[in-house]
């Protein structure tokens, strides 16, 4: 037996090496198509264990180096099946789940929910085969798995540049270039051989687990979700979990006496990266402002003949005119649809032959952007189709890395809000340029007639262009707002 388990240390090591080969030598793709591969390793240990795989933390991005643990879908003693998922991982733009594409039975959890900054890596759990006793793991240990290595101190920093572009993008935002690339760079330790050199896009900090919509719906109800027993999965907070809360003993009688004057609630990760990219943008990029007012009283029409007679196969919202407005006025003035790049030590202006054009949407974690592709050669009734599927998935979480990474132009609607005339909009780096909207309101134009003047009530929006002087001259900035007005105004256009 001894023969053979070191016949099988020898194959691991082996395989340990080629995978560490296939990291180093920039080989994503390996790293996309097969993340829970690279998360497992075979260990026969010197104690008394049976043979047993440890799972490790994945790499669910090319660009993770340590995340947190959501809940846990299995529990020790469960089996595993191909597809399973096996825990969700907490990222910055979302909870994703890790898919499992092994079989087995869980033997050990080594790291529990909650567990905050795990390296990519790190074990964090122990699997066997069918059949296998899982009782001789009850005292396996961290060490016993190999031990665990901290995560990168750098990271928070990385985030910031890395959240919503791709590292060969270009830019002066974009994050730079895997260290292990580099030749100045030193050898990594043997322990690294399981890391893809990425990093994982952070998420909820510091709570229970709790879907997106309980939390938001104990946001408004002011319930503190660390005193709600879970029915979920996992113990995993609900919606029907958060109403049927009711606070107990004193704090209940007379919640004014005991409550604090305040409270610190501490920052998540992609709170810290939206900052950091708001920041960066405002100092990097010089913004300037066009404002200008439109009427939107024959898209309204439009609109609502197009609903009429849809026969239920699409609802047309304003803001799909407008996105695909957007994507009429950047293949008007190409310019506006272009990003600051530095390309080989060069600096070019990128213009860009398609219109991905960025759709901001409010999360329970913060604000998102995905991207609805090559909208000019869509339809409205596709665009509408996408921007509400994409808005569902971001606001469940669910969102994949390439569908919020890039886009070439930014829409921010705020006119469901009726109090909010105008506003402006900071540029999404790379991007140029970023349109702002405000709501609809009736405003009475004076209108000559034989009869005198009279009055007539028109629909109309204040939209405010940023543009990016850098790229954007203002000149080119007033003639795409131009452009945009008069498609909007005669929206038959939109059909050509």
């Amino acid at each position: 037996m001894s023969s053979v388990a070191a016949i099988c240390r020898t194959l691991t090591r082996s395989y340990a090496r080629s995978l560490l080969t296939l990291s180093r030598n920039g080989s994503s793709q390996f790293s996309r198509t097969a993340p829970a591969l690279s998360a497992l390793a075979r260990y026969y240990a010197s104690k008394s264990f049976p043979p047993h795989t440890i799972v490790s933390m994945p790499a669910l991005s090319p660009t993770m180096t340590a995340g947190n643990i959501g809940t846990w879908q299995k529990k020790a003693g469960d089996s595993i099946a191909p597809g399973d998922v096996l825990v969700e991982i907490e990222t910055d733009k979302a909870q994703m789940d890790f898919e499992f594409q092994e079989e087995g039975v869980l033997a050990k959890i080594l790291k529990e929910s909650g567990e905050k900054d795990v390296a990519v890596g790190n074990p964090i759990a122990v699997l066997v085969e069918e059949g296998e006793d899982i009782s001789a793991f009850e005292a396996f240990t961290l060490e016993d798995a190999g031990g665990e290595k901290a995560p990168p101190k750098e990271a928070p920093k990385e985030e910031a540049s890395q959240s919503s572009e791709p590292a060969d993008s270009g830019s002066e935002t974009a994050p730079p270039a895997s260290e292990s690339k580099s030749k100045s760079a030193p050898t990594p330790q043997p322990e690294e051989s399981e890391s893809t050199g990425g990093r994982l896009q952070t998420a909820l900090e510091r709570e229970p687990s709790i879907s997106p919509a309980a939390k938001v719906l104990a946001l408004e109800l002011g319930v503190p979700v660390k005193k709600v027993k879970g029915t979920g999965p996992g113990g995993r907070i609900k919606k029907a979990d958060i109403e049927k809360y009711k606070p107990e003993g004193p704090a209940a009688r007379s919640p004014a006496a005991s409550s604090p004057a305040y409270e610190d609630i501490p920052a998540s990760s992609m709170r810290k990266t939206i900052a950091n990219r708001l920041v960066q943008s405002m100092q990097q990029n010089p913004h300037y402002f066009v404002s200008a007012t439109l009427s939107v009283t024959k898209l309204l029409k439009l609109r609502q003949a197009l609903n009429s007679s849809a026969e239920g196969k699409y609802k047309l919202s304003v803001n799909d005119f407008l996105i695909k407005a957007v994507a009429v006025a950047c293949k008007k003035v190409p310019e506006v649809n272009s990003s600051w790049r530095e390309v080989d030590g060069q600096t070019v202006i990128r213009r860009h032959h398609t219109v991905d054009v960025s759709v901001a949407v409010a999360t329970p974690v913060g604000l998102m952007t995905p991207i609805v592709k090559s909208a000019d050669a869509l339809g409205l009734s596709t665009i509408s189709a996408q921007v509400k599927d994409l808005g569902k998935r971001a606001r469940d979480g669910k969102l994949k890395p390439e569908e919020y990474q890039g886009g070439t132009f930014t829409i921010s609607n705020m006119g469901m809000n009726p109090a909010v005339e105008r506003f402006t909009a900071v540029i999404n780096p790379p991007q140029a340029a970023i349109l702002a909207v405000g709501t609809t309101r009736k405003v009475a134009i004076p209108v000559e007639s034989e009869e005198g003047t009279g009055v007539e009530w028109d629909d109309q929006i204040v939209v405010t262009g940023s543009f990016d002087h850098k790229v954007v001259d203002g000149a080119v900035g007033g003639e795409w707002i131009r452009e945009f007005k008069k498609v909007v105004e005669n929206p038959l256009e939109m059909l050509l």
